[in-house]
């Protein structure tokens, strides 16, 4: 006979883990039998769906045995477990298989103080069949004869769950052939070691699996721990990261593995002959290493030409122990024939090691293939180096060696900076003398004003006269240096959408002042382009010349931060005048190492490259080509000013190498995504190194994939304690954006217009940096509509209200004494807080303490990183995607746009009713005094008297003692029905009545 117990489900778990969630699994003891389940990682709604079996050897006996479930945590940081709660089951309950049923067991306290809530089900029931599985070919017991109870269990996997069997301590688990066994798999705290079914004739062995996942967790979604050797001095220590230690001194390349290059720098050549078919020198020069052949530029009837470039080949692709220069000819392309060449045994080379002064170059008398020298001398130097030299950005590299033309540029590691983006605020006083076409007819007077693609225009002014007034503020965006010149245009109103120009003014930026505090800067007038008018005098018409004025108030804001990027992922906070500044209070160093299975199309090639933005400076890695697991090892330094700032790194497929593999057409190439990282400085401690390979996670039309992963080591130096926790304390953005705000719409209209003018600056630069890029890596579409994100920040408000629903569900169990030591409990602790009303902030402010204290046992290890399971994409339905990736406006046929329409009326409508419950419940509230029902209010205030004269009265102690034990009083003492006061509330009148 055996005992069965499905472990299905359980809900609604307490989270341990100190990031809101747990890691739980079940652990079951039965008649010294002890058994548990899988552990399903960040789920505080576990699905096990599994079977654990127990020897029954009597079942006359079973009344007498109970069955302890007992739900865990386990511990990501540190081996050891916590308990969420158990279940105790007498044998009584237990049925025949036949009459099994699905039960939900509440958990209770293993503890008195522990905490606990949820339930789990399970079914329960003795089984007379043996859970069994064939096994073919040979096997041996030696492979599991440590195997007890009491540490493992042994599992067997169906399609859609598992059953584990239990053995008793004094049993071991033996294999015969051809019978029936149980699939087995031994589960310790930390691996699953199980038992896998090898083909025949080979013996049955044991590997390691990687712990079961939830599924939108999978193990490839979490972050992993890294170790790489990082340069010659930081190996990188347990759990990702390493600590620097006072006597460790630091070296530019200190966060990267250490690659080494034969560099080979062809500086120029001098007396070369000419070439006896042409009678010219059209010459070039070709570096050859093994296979790897790399060619400088040509040049045309030059016997002395300058070339000064670098060649650098990668150590470990090194195929020959000589390097060959050779001095060709442009008609010699194609053939093996050459003016001369000068070869460099490997093994002569010296090595270089930066902070050392660049290597001399030296002349070389070319040779013949005979050896013999010949006519020209050729200017080299060769070395060893690694990618710390300062070469290496410029250099030809070998593994790029197919690449030509204008793909090289775009092969190549380059730093960018972001424009200065300053707001310039227009104020638009009036204007004087306007002269409408129409003659005798008063203008209905706007202003247009324009800088660049920005247009923004007055309200029309109220009054029509030729002299109208407006005062209002009209703001833009602007990069220094500024190119733009501000356009004002007067313009009459006639019709709806007709309108005739009444002045024009162009005014170059660079004219106005630019303001560093809340103080206004003086007006100005300029006058207005002229215009001619035509009137008839007579039988003759005359043109009338004039001028009108507008005054401004026009200067460059310089107190503000120019927001290009969400205010949620800002990597800078600092005003646009660089006099604001405050000095950095820490130094980021980013060692971007490589990546890992980076996905790729069946019909094209991986060239990867890394683009790593913070604060004003933009990183770009050299492109690795054709490679599913690049290695960049390039570190970057940016200087920090403000902790609560967030770095951010993506990873992208160059299209832009000229490759026949890639899209043509320059309208349709687009450097694809690979994934993206984001690491906010504040979550990592500092003066410690943090190596991990971070997923690189896309959400596309057909869902959510993983493209690979980055691995990166991160540093961040602390230069002023005192001053990082000094910025604390103040606020996150410059005062100016609290003196003088702009609205929500003010923001988000002048953030979309920053991210363009960075992306059109950006793609100005050699290489370029593709708006494709900028845009992906400042979120420019953050702001669109999904329902997928809707559904997200949505369960983001449960997650963090769960906490109060928790205390109240607590508080609950308290007041119907649920746990009546707890109640009891309770009861002295409100006592003591009323006889000594003094202790009841330091309580509160005691027991904060002791709850963080607590928590630093659970505190995040590791950076935070992209969730699958916050972002709700685990199961999105197609429609959902399809909505998000749609063009804005619509591209979709219009069943399409009426379906969406349909469904985001449908899911606004229940925003609308919970919206409209609040304020109806707050207009309640105002209506106890503002005489809407005279009964209710007359029965209030009458109410408010008295209780006046009864608390003026009666100590405030004995109050709050009667009020509490009314409270906390025992369940045989409340009725069912709503209590007085909630029922005089909801009779109270709202302004509900009075809509449509």
């Amino acid at each position: 006979m055996q005992l069965v117990v499905e472990v299905v489900d359980a809900r609604n778990l307490v989270a341990k883990d100190g990031e809101g969630s747990s890691n739980p699994f079940v652990e079951i003891a039965f008649d010294n039998q002890r058994i548990r389940t899988k552990t399903v990682h960040k789920d505080l709604n576990p699905v096990w769906n599994q079977k654990l079996i127990f020897h029954l050897s009597d079942t006359k006996n079973l009344q007498s045995h109970s069955i302890d479930v007992i739900v865990y945590h386990e511990r990501n940081s540190y081996p050891g477990r916590d308990s969420l709660g158990k279940v105790t089951i007498l044998g009584s309950n237990i049925v025949r298989e036949q009459e099994e049923g699905l039960q939900i067991y509440s958990l209770q306290k293993k503890w008195i103080f522990s905490n606990v809530k949820g339930n789990i089900r399970l079914k329960i029931y003795i089984s007379a069949e043996q859970e069994s599985l064939p096994i073919s070919g040979s096997t041996t017991s030696t492979y599991l004869q440590n195997t007890v109870v009491s540490h493992t269990a042994t599992t067997a996997a169906g399609s859609n769950n598992e059953t584990i069997t239990a053995t008793k301590e004094s049993e071991k688990v033996t294999f015969d052939t051809p019978k029936h066994i149980n699939k087995q798999q031994v589960l310790s705290q930390q691996t699953q070691v199980s038992v896998k079914q090898e083909p025949k004739g080979v013996p049955l062995t044991m590997h390691q699996s990687s712990p079961q996942a939830h599924p939108g967790h999978q193990e490839g979604y979490s972050l992993k721990d890294t170790s790489p050797h990082l340069g010659e001095r930081w190996p990188a220590g347990g759990h990702g990261g390493a600590w620097i230690s006072g006597n460790k001194l630091t070296s530019t390349y200190d966060l990267v593995e250490q690659m080494h290059y034969l560099y080979v720098r062809v500086v120029k050549a001098k007396d070369l002959p000419l070439n006896s078919i042409t009678g010219r020198c059209d010459p070039y020069v070709q570096v050859r290493l093994g296979n790897y052949k790399g060619t400088t530029k040509q040049f045309e009837k030059k016997h002395n030409p300058e070339w000064n470039q670098v060649f650098a080949f990668s150590k470990d692709k090194i195929q020959s122990s000589f390097v060959e220069v050779f001095v060709k000819d442009k008609e010699m392309i194609g053939r093996d024939d050459y003016f001369g060449k000068v070869p460099i045994d490997l093994t002569e080379v010296p090595t270089r090691v930066p902070p050392d002064s660049p290597l001399a170059p030296q002349w070389y008398r070319l040779e013949n293939r005979r050896g013999d020298k010949v006519n020209g001398e050729l200017m080299l130097a060769v070395w060893m180096g690694t990618q710390a030299d300062e070469a290496f950005p410029e250099a030809w590299h070998s593994d790029a060696s197919h690449v030509h033309g204008e793909g090289v540029f775009n092969i190549r590691s380059k730093v960018y900076v972001s424009p200065k983006l300053w707001y310039i605020r227009v104020n638009v006083i009036e204007a004087h003398d306007l002269h409408p076409n129409n003659k005798g007819r008063n203008p209905e007077a706007v202003v247009k004003a324009q800088i660049g693609n920005q247009v923004l225009k007055t309200k029309i002014c109220p009054t029509r006269t030729t002299n109208p007034h407006w005062n209002e503020d009209l703001v833009f965006v602007a990069a220094e240096p500024f190119e733009e010149s501000l356009v004002l245009t007067v313009e009459d109103q006639v019709q709806q959408t007709k309108d005739h120009v009444l002045g024009k003014v162009s005014l170059p930026l660079s004219k106005f002042e630019k303001r560093m505090d809340h103080r206004p800067v003086d007006s100005q007038w300029f006058n207005l382009e002229k215009f001619g008018i035509s009137i008839l005098e007579g039988n003759q018409r005359k043109e009338l010349k004039f001028s009108s004025r507008i005054h401004l108030r026009v200067c460059l804001e310089g107190a503000y931060h120019v927001l290009d990027e969400s205010t949620l992922y800002a990597s800078d906070l600092r005003p646009t005048a660089r006099q604001l500044w405050k000095p950095p209070i820490g130094i980021l160093e980013v060692g971007i190492l490589g990546a890992q299975a980076l996905a790729k199309d069946t019909r094209r090639t991986t060239d990867a490259y890394c683009v790593a933005k913070y604060g004003q400076k933009w990183v770009r890695t050299r492109t690795i080509i054709d490679s599913s697991s690049p290695k960049w090892n390039e570190q970057y330094t940016w200087e920090v000013y403000d902790p609560c700032t967030v770095i951010t790194i993506g990873v992208f497929d160059n299209c832009h190498l000229g490759s026949s593999e890639k899209p043509t057409g320059q309208d349709l190439i687009k450097d694809s995504r690979i994934g993206k990282v984001r690491i906010r400085l504040s979550t990592i401690e500092t003066d410690r190194i943090y190596t991990h390979s971070y997923p690189l996670i896309v959400l596309n039309q057909s869902g959510v994939k993983k493209m690979g992963e980055l691995q990166l080591a991160v540093r961040f130096t602390c230069l002023s304690l005192a001053n990082m926790i000094y910025l604390y304390s103040h606020p996150l953005l410059p005062k100016m954006h609290y003196i003088h705000p702009f609205t929500v719409s003010q923001l988000e209209h002048l953030r979309v217009h920053a991210m363009n003018i960075v992306a059109v600056r950006l793609r100005r630069a050699e290489p370029p940096l593709r708006k494709e890029v900028v845009e992906y890596m400042l979120d420019v579409d953050s702001h669109m509509w999904s329902m997928r994100r809707s559904k997200a920040n949505f369960f983001r408000i449960v997650s963090v209200m769960s906490g109060v629903t928790a205390i109240t569900r607590w508080f609950g169990d308290v007041r119907y004494w649920k746990n009546p030591m707890t109640s009891v409990l309770v009861h002295v602790l409100l006592l003591i807080l009323i006889w000594y009303p003094e202790l009841i902030l330091p309580t509160l402010f005691l027991y904060m303490f002791a709850i963080g204290i607590w928590n630093f046992r659970f505190r995040a290890r590791h950076p935070p990183h992209m969730d699958t399971k916050l972002s709700w994409t685990e199961a999105l339905h197609p429609e959902d995607l399809d909505e998000e990736f749609d063009t804005f406006p619509t591209s979709r046929p219009q069943y399409d746009v009426q379906m969406r329409y349909d469904r985001l009326r449908s899911v606004a409508g229940r925003i609308q009713t919970v919206v409209g419950d609040v304020a109806t419940q707050g207009e309640r509230f105002q209506s106890l005094l503002t005489w809407r029902d005279p009964r209710a209010t007359s029965l209030f205030t009458i109410f408010c008297l008295c209780a006046a004269v009864v608390f003026y009265v009666t100590p405030f102690k004995l109050v709050a003692l009667i009020a509490g034990l009314y409270v906390l009083r025992h369940p045989r003492f409340r009725s069912k029905l709503p209590s007085v006061s909630s029922n005089f509330f909801k009779r109270m009148p709202a302004r509900v009545d009075s809509m449509f």
